[in-house]
């Protein structure tokens, strides 16, 4: 096993779900970009492959990621691209098209943050800190903080949490709608677990689909964005998923969806 697949961790569960644990435990699990670099790899071909339904990912009991690596902070002036392998990588995690579900336990902060913010569900322990604090640091967040952050929980606890760089709780997080779920610590990766494997038993191309349509709302005028809707349900009506559940409902039975 090289270094990089040491940092990243990757287990394939038999009820369809894919875990990942960041293993960089004396960096606190920082994210170089190689080690972003292996999550957006192992996402791509998680996309790729029918039998798995569901990503969770996660850290340790102490820290899930406590930001970008300094030391790459430190060698860079600002000159390269803002296209780069860095932002390829985010772009790939954000384009993972199946449920992707973060546990968060300890200390969750910058990049970090940034890649609980582009998980479709989290789960946190009440203890969990959370928080952006690269204005300490002499900068601002560079991987979607200040764009994505307000955007769900609203400009004024968004401007204070940037602003401020001071992290929160897990009970605070799930109070501001930034997460979905919060339990008591430690019990993070269980539940966020029975989350996956929940999903990973429902329609595939609906849960994708269902993904894709609550992403747009993010991006597009409420009208554009019900036609998009529309079309996405319009695309699924034909389908072999909705004969199999509507057949498996009558039925009284567990469906049993088509692969690919």
């Amino acid at each position: 096993m090289t270094p990089d697949q040491e940092s990243l961790l990757t287990e394939r569960r038999g009820d369809g779900v894919v875990l990942l644990t960041l293993n960089r435990p004396d960096q606190r699990n920082a994210l170089a970009t190689p080690l972003l670099e292996a999550v957006a790899a192992q996402l791509q071909g998680a996309d790729l492959a029918p039998d798995v339904r569901a990503v969770v990912i996660t850290g340790n009991p102490k820290v899930f990621a406590a930001g970008a690596d300094l030391d790459e902070l430190a060698r860079s002036d600002g000159s390269e691209p803002v296209e780069s392998p860095r932002t390829r990588a985010w772009r790939a995690i954000s384009d993972f098209r199946k449920p992707l579900i973060a546990a968060v336990e300890g200390w969750c902060l910058g990049a970090g943050s940034e890649l609980m913010l582009r998980c479709d569900v989290v789960v946190a322990g009440r203890g969990a800190k959370i928080g952006l604090p690269e204005t300490n640091l002499g900068i601002i967040p560079g991987a979607g903080g200040t764009a994505i952050l307000p955007r769900m929980i609203g400009r004024a606890a968004a401007m204070e949490m940037i602003l401020t760089g001071e992290p929160i709780s897990g009970e605070r997080a799930y109070q501001l709608g930034l997460i979905a779920r919060v339990v008591d610590d430690g019990e993070a990766l269980a539940a966020a677990s029975s989350l996956a494997a929940k999903l990973a038993a429902r329609a595939p191309r609906a849960l994708a689909a269902a993904k894709a349509s609550v992403h747009e709302s993010l991006r597009r005028p409420l009208e554009e964005h019900l036609r998009f809707e529309r079309e996405l349900f319009l695309s699924l009506l034909g389908g072999e998923e909705k004969q199999e559940g509507i057949a498996a409902f009558r039925q009284k039975r567990a469906p049993v969806w088509p692969q690919g």
